[in-house]
């Protein structure tokens, strides 16, 4: 393997089914956010792994909305279709011993001329492996394709197998990105998706999907970062939720979000988070442009 090669692999899938996860756990930091609730991912994200021989250029994705057809999704079903037309090799991640018409639709909008990898994800929920078996096999009668490959992204199962598959459809010889370069999204933006990922994964259920985060101020004092973010909602309702009892939900969110990035960014950050209600926000072609929806 001493030849170098290197290619953009888009991650696509319905939501839900580990897409970030996956993302994560093949490059080895958290870039992409995760949390159970489906549709946590809105933009694109492009994660960078440059291992010996090879430089793999994952683009994560949104999952492909079939349902509401507000301005938000819309938006983020174009973020799919443009990865789809931009890459090299495809992943497209179902949930083992789970296949819907969701899956079927995300199918069909895979491009016919680029090899197309089915990753069956989440294989170590299933307690009797011989199930997977006749599932495999239905998967391989509804198209031609590269490799199935099963896998455990949160277990790290399978993934050496999952990228020696991708590489031989590289096509590049040569880096697309600098060695320790790890993804094209700016400290800005993953300040705002920390923020998004602590928002869902503590409010949960109780909260509903018009919540954004807009970083309003991002300035280095010296090797400190002072950010200052609000979170976007839609009512006056929601905005209690996130508050919380005696400001406690949002001192969390603050703090654990402010973990995150200190991890990543490796050094200290100094952390304000507010929120403001925007009515409408996520049916706003212009306001979603402004918050950096494409």
């Amino acid at each position: 393997m001493s030849e170098l090669k290197s290619g953009y692999v888009a991650i696509v899938g319905r939501p839900n089914v580990g897409k970030s996860t996956l993302l994560n756990r093949l490059i080895g930091e958290k870039i992409s956010i995760v949390s159970r609730k489906a549709q946590t991912t809105r933009h694109r994200i492009m994660g960078i792994l440059t291992s010996p021989g090879a430089q793999y250029v994952f683009v994560d994705t949104p999952g492909f909305q079939t349902k509401h057809t507000n301005a938000l999704n819309r938006a983020m079903n174009r973020g799919v279709t443009q990865a789809l037309a931009d890459v090299d090799v495809v992943l497209f991640v179902v949930e083992a011993g789970r296949f819907d018409e969701r899956d079927a639709a995300v199918l069909n909008l895979l491009p016919a001329d680029r090899p197309i990898i089915v990753v069956v994800n989440k294989t170590d929920q299933i307690k009797d492996k011989t199930q997977l078996l006749p599932f495999l096999a239905g998967l391989g009668a509804r198209r031609d394709f590269a490799a199935i490959i099963p896998v455990s992204a949160a277990k790290g199962k399978q993934l050496d197998d999952l990228l020696a598959e991708t590489r031989k459809h590289l096509p590049h010889d040569e880096l697309l990105f600098g060695e320790d370069e790890i993804t094209d999204k700016s400290e800005k933006f993953l300040a705002a998706e920390y923020i998004r990922e602590k928002l869902f994964r503590l409010i949960g259920d109780e909260l509903p999907y018009a919540a954004t985060v807009e970083i309003e101020k991002f300035e280095m004092d010296g090797a400190l970062r002072r950010i200052h973010a609000a979170i976007v909602v839609d009512r006056d309702g929601h905005k209690a939720i996130i508050i919380g009892k005696g400001g406690e939900t949002l001192k969390r969110i603050a703090s654990e979000a402010r973990q995150d990035m200190e991890r990543l960014f490796d050094g200290k950050v100094f952390l304000e988070v507010f929120v403001k209600i925007k009515s409408g926000w996520a049916d706003d072609e212009r306001l979603l442009k402004s918050l950096g929806y494409e």
